[in-house]
């Protein structure tokens, strides 16, 4: 009987020990990157097994979104839950802006998990302003080692380390991953961690890639979304030059996955993969994203400015263990406003008083808990090499894009009968279905709404 009581004493007191002790948080976020590329999502052509052991081994989200499909945007609210038109960055930070002084303003999470005893990195690509008041360190990152700008060379990049901005030869991805390794074995496991590794892969240009990644595909005919006009062996070549700039990440994962494994790290780390919004390789005739520009003849045409699924939706994948149930999948709608409250709910963090984050803490679909279908607000404001000024509201059935300052452009889709969004239910002349009754009143009621609550700019728009 003693043996007994000493045996459930110590099994409790390693719970509670386990309880207490806050979770290691790798994210990884990839740039440019569909949810349809990516082998757990039933691309059967592409090859991602670092990804797809985060999804088997933890939770794969088949409905995540971002609420701007633009790099700035997109990442600025990652950090800080709001949306763009509060942080003053509604579309990609130009060089010439970034000099004028664009940047994010608002506090991050990252902030918060440093003042509560995290020991905080973020290597790779940050454009989110690249004077000195914006610089990642001045965010909540104790350690910096990438480039502040959003472009940069896939082979041999200029990279900032430790201060001093120089040429590093080999391909981005393995340096960037080499020092996210270095910095972890600097660590170790005396406090709690949380490393951001932001690729800037699979973004244009795709290459130059080591061989071995882009040899899965050379015999590859890869599938593509057929689209009037579009040139079907032009497609097909980009793809598989996508193809192996996805892999060249993917590769670099597996390695960060296996140190994590060898060191005894995994059992205590969340390791979430995503990427800072989707992408379209000729889906909708258009080239890259929410900035694309039209795809025909083999020749890139005009800006396509749009807020497509394609260039919304992102591969989201959470391995948790203990806590997330290996093999698991929710439809759940979540999105890139959600990450603030989410990241702080993992470490068990209460949000400041000083902050007012949007968006909601999933972390009870990580637990296997109900959580409820929502409507998802989203915004784009496209300067750099066109103009438009888009608002969206996406319920779990329809899809409303309004465009402001034009007239005869609105979108409305039925994603349940159309989920690949090619008829325009208020196109004018269209014969391509039917507007159902009082659809459309009621999500220009909820955008109008939603623009409200946060003093949206474009409310005074008078079409």
């Amino acid at each position: 009987m003693r043996n007994l009581l000493v045996l459930f004493t110590l099994m409790l007191a390693t719970i509670f020990s386990h309880a207490q002790t806050p979770p290691n948080i790798i994210t990884i976020v990839t740039d440019d990157q569909g949810q349809w590329a990516m082998g757990a999502y039933g691309n059967e052509e592409i090859l991602t097994p670092g990804m797809d052991r985060i999804a088997r081994e933890g939770i794969l989200f088949t409905n995540a979104l971002v609420v701007s499909p633009v790099c700035s945007p997109a990442r600025a609210t990652w950090l800080t839950g709001r949306y763009p038109t509060e942080l003053g960055i509604t579309e990609w930070i130009h060089p010439d802006e970034g000099k004028s002084g664009l940047g994010l303003n608002d506090s991050t999470w990252a902030q918060v998990l440093q003042n509560n005893g995290y020991t905080t990195a973020m290597v790779g690509k940050w454009h989110l302003g690249n004077r000195p008041q914006y610089h990642p360190v001045q965010k909540g990152f104790d350690h910096f080692m990438g480039f502040l700008d959003g472009g940069n060379k896939p082979m041999n990049p200029t990279l900032e380390v430790n201060g001093e901005v120089k040429k590093i030869n080999g391909p981005l991805p393995d340096i960037l991953t080499d020092d996210a390794l270095e910095w972890l074995k600097s660590v170790g496991s005396k406090k709690p961690f949380a490393l951001s590794l932001h690729f800037r892969a699979p973004h244009l240009a795709y290459g130059p890639v080591p061989k071995s990644d882009t040899d899965h595909y050379s015999d590859l005919d890869p599938s593509i979304p057929s689209f009037p006009g579009v040139d079907e062996a032009v497609v097909k070549k980009s793809t598989k030059a996508y193809y192996g700039s996805i892999s060249s990440i993917d590769r670099n994962i597996e390695r960060l996955l296996i140190y994590l494994d060898d060191t005894g790290l995994s059992k205590n780390t969340i390791v979430l993969f995503t990427s800072d919004h989707g992408y379209n390789e000729g889906r909708h005739g258009i080239k890259t994203k929410g900035n694309g520009s039209w795809w025909a003849g083999g020749v890139t045409g005009p800006k396509r400015p749009n807020m497509f699924d394609t260039s919304l939706k992102i591969p989201l994948a959470i391995r948790w263990p203990v806590v997330v149930k290996p093999g698991s999948k929710s439809d759940r709608m979540v999105s890139n406003l959600d990450m603030y409250r989410t990241i702080l709910g993992m470490a068990g963090l209460s949000i400041p008083s000083t902050v007012s984050p949007h968006g909601k803490d999933f972390t009870p679909i990580l637990r296997g808990e109900a959580f409820p279908q929502r409507d998802l607000f989203g915004q784009y404001d496209l300067h750099n090499g066109g103009l438009a000024y888009m608002r969206m509201i996406r319920t779990e059935d329809y899809k409303y894009v309004r465009h402001f300052h034009t007239r005869h452009m609105d979108e409305l889709y039925d994603l349940k009968n159309d989920p690949d969004e090619t008829k325009n239910l208020i196109r004018r002349g269209s014969r391509q279905g039917s507007l159902p009754e009082g659809i459309l009143e009621n999500l220009q009621a909820k955008l109008k709404a939603n623009m409200e609550a946060i003093n949206d700019p474009l409310l005074t728009d008078k079409y």
